[in-house]
Formats: C-alpha cells, structure tokens, sequence
C-alpha cells in the first residue's frame, strides 16, 4: 500500500473513532443477523480495493454458492483452524496465471505475487435462529502486492446474499445465535482493516496465518474427487519444492479427540489461535511467550513462567501455565474471558470458545 493510500486509511479511522462513542444497547432479535448491508449499498473505496466482492470474478453463478470460477480458484481447510465465534469458513486461493507456490516445511507456504487469499465466514442455518438458510456474514481478503506485502480487505455481505461489499471501517451485526437449544444473541465484530492487519504481523509485515503445509496436509473434495490438498496442488502443477504429501508434516485436529494426544491437540490449538501473535517474530513477542507449536523450551512456552507484564490481565495469578493446575494457569484464565481487558485472543472474538477451553484446561491438568 503506498504512502498516499495509507494516509487516506489514517485520516479515515481517526475519523470515525472521533465520532463513535462506545456504550451497550441489548440485541434485539429481529431476524438471524441484524446489520447486514442493503442491496443498494454505496461503497466509498478511496482506491484501497474494488467496491464488490463479485467485481474480483472469483466465484460463479450466484455469489453465495461461492463455485470457483476456474481450477486456479483453489479450496482449501486446515486441519485446525482459527477459532472465530463458532462461525464457519469456506475458504479459496487464488493464483495467478502461471504462477508457483513455494514449499517450506515449518511457515505459511511461500504465495507469488498476486495471489489473493478469500475466507468467508458463514453460520449455518442449524446454528441460527429465525432462518431456513446459511448466511455469510464478511469476506476477507489478503492480497500479495508488486512489493511482497500483503493488503487485507474485509467485504460485508448484503441481507440477500448476492453480493459483499468493502468495509474499510469493519461493521458490528447482531447475531441471533442458538446454543443448546437456546437462543443467544450476540454481537458479531467485522474488523477494519487495521484490525486485519495487526492479527496477521510478522515482523513489521502482515503475513497470512493458516495456509502451511502441516495445516493443508489433509484431504479436500476437488470436483467429484477427494485428494490430499498438497499433493493436488502438486499434481497441477501449482507446488513446487515437495515430492508428495507424505513427506510434508501435518498438524493434529484439535477438535478430534481421538485423533491425536492431548499434547498434540493442545498444541495445536496454541499453534493457529496464539501463536500468529506469541512467537519470537510476532506482535506479542516482547511477552516472551512463545506459542509456536515448534517451540521446545519448557519456559518459553509458558511453563512455570512468571509474566513479563502483570496487571489484570493476569486475574492475581502469578504463572502462566502450572503443571496440574488450570486454576492457577494464567493462561487458561485468560481463554474465559470476553472482557477486552482480559481476554486471549485479543481480537477476533466476542464469545469463549468452550471446547477450547476444556481442551486446554485437560493437557494442562494432564501435565506431569
């Protein structure tokens, strides 16, 4: 992004925390999601993206069915992937004409220029009230510029479903969400797009979190077929520097109990929710925390380590992770949490995540 497109960002986002002012008003349920953009949105860009999802010409046929337009719109899952309020993800890479994914065996795949990453966040109709049908809520985009950096864009979807539109400032929506059988109502955050960017730091650049070959060494429906996804990118030619997906690592489904120990899940879970920010070239590196799932020292990933910086986030505790001990485990602590004063992740969620919590409350209790 150059120097004249991100002054116009600033000047916007100064903007509009000047005029917003924070209070609570109770989520009044009129429909699944209220907050979604009106089929006649106008959209102001300020050249950062295109107005419209549709105008990128990823998907065809009706937007919402989100069919790949050609094979260089590439789905993709991971094999444990970002908790983000219990929302759903379809997600696609797009590639360039021609263009080559580089191997690396530890980070992110090595993406060319121009490729664009797409996940989309939906709930489906099972998980929502008032509705027979799944909603997509926002399209995130990140874009591999001419200089190596990446842009990211979030797209709001309209109440009909036929079209995102550009949101640089992100967007609150009411989500009438069912759990256990009961309706619970929240407030669903779209981030903006400095948000975006802070999640996704490397070092002094955005990078993409998820996209590695241990989280894509799973397999993955193309067409009518089932492949793994590494060696389907492979066998089109799209991957270069691996052999096949046997030689690749591959990272544990958290979610699946008896897919792997509890160690494996645990860290696992630590590795896609944490360690994009707790890890030496991260935006929490200064804590010392190191969440990466590669990280050996005992110490450096939390146990029996003393904060570097206290306050209430810590809940009076005084170690982050105690053997045997999830009470007394800053950590875990913090994972219950909503309160923005308190809660892990600091962004990127309004809701605890449950399962989560009692995976990690488990290994840690576990521990010996």
């Amino acid at each position: 992004m150059n120097f004249f497109k991100y002054f116009i960002l600033i000047i916007i986002l100064f903007s509009a925390c000047v005029q917003t002012v924070e209070h609570v008003n109770p989520i009044v349920i009129k429909k699944a999601i209220n907050g979604l953009h009106s089929d006649k949105e106008i959209v102001e860009t300020h050249d950062l993206g295109k107005g419209k999802l549709s105008e990128y010409g990823f998907f065809t046929g009706d937007l919402n069915q989100l069919t790949p337009a050609n094979n260089h719109v590439i789905p993709y899952e991971l094999n444990s992937p970002l908790f983000s309020d219990y929302a759903d993800k379809k997600r696609f890479i797009v590639l360039p004409k021609d263009a080559k994914i580089k191997y690396d065996t530890r980070e992110v795949l090595g993406f060319p220029v121009g490729t664009i990453l797409v996940k989309n966040f939906y709930y489906q109709a099972d998980n929502l009230a008032e509705t027979d049908s799944n909603i997509i809520i926002e399209t995130r985009l990140l874009i591999k510029e001419k200089d190596e950096s990446w842009t990211a864009l979030p797209y709001v979807w309209n109440e009909n479903q036929t079209d995102a539109y550009l949101s640089i400032l992100g967007k609150k929506l009411q989500v009438a969400r069912i759990d256990k059988n009961e309706i619970a109502p929240f407030e669903y955050a779209v981030p903006d797009i400095n948000q975006c960017k802070s999640c996704h730091m490397k070092g002094n650049q955005p990078h993409p979190i998820g996209p590695s070959a241990r989280q894509l060494n799973r397999d993955n429906v193309f067409g009518k077929t089932v492949y793994n996804q590494l060696d389907y990118l492979i066998e089109q030619g799209f991957l270069v520097g691996l052999k096949n997906a046997a030689a690749a690592p591959k990272l544990a489904d958290y979610s699946a109990p008896h897919s792997a120990s509890i160690n494996d899940r645990a860290r696992a879970y630590l590795d896609i929710n944490c360690a994009h920010c707790h890890r030496t070239d991260g935006s929490a590196r200064n804590t010392a925390l190191f969440l990466d799932y590669d990280e050996q020292d005992e110490i450096d990933f939390g146990i029996n380590k003393h904060p570097i910086s206290a306050g209430q986030g810590s809940g009076n505790l005084m170690v982050d992770i105690v053997k045997g001990a999830p009470e007394k485990s800053i950590l875990a602590y913090r994972m219950k949490h909503t309160d923005p004063n308190i809660m892990m992740p600091e962004m990127g969620k309004k809701l605890v995540d449950a399962e989560g919590v009692a995976l990690i409350e488990q290994w840690i209790r576990e521990m010996e």
